[in-house]
């Protein structure tokens, strides 16, 4: 190994916008489950596995379909 390196002539990485960018969210253990076992069986980490899912979606345009689940108790309270 070199004592001193010259980076005078270097330039810059031609891929580093597409670098990944570590993150915290917060995801239900359910969905967490899933794609660990998914991923378990396709032999990959559960984190690219959803990285993958993810970028599909947003190359794919898709936008979910959103149902909250009704809630019998408060159904109740907004009708009087």
């Amino acid at each position: 190994m070199r004592t001193e390196y010259d980076f005078s002539k270097s330039r810059k990485n031609p891929y580093a916008k597409q670098l990944k960018r570590q993150i915290t969210i917060r995801i239900d253990t359910a969905a967490v489950d899933y794609f660990k076992q998914m991923a378990a069986e396709l032999g990959m980490p559960y984190q690219n596995l959803i990285n993958l899912f993810l970028r599909d979606c947003a190359i794919q345009k898709r936008r979910p379909t959103l149902q909250w689940p009704e809630d019998p108790a408060g159904s109740a309270a907004r009708s009087h």
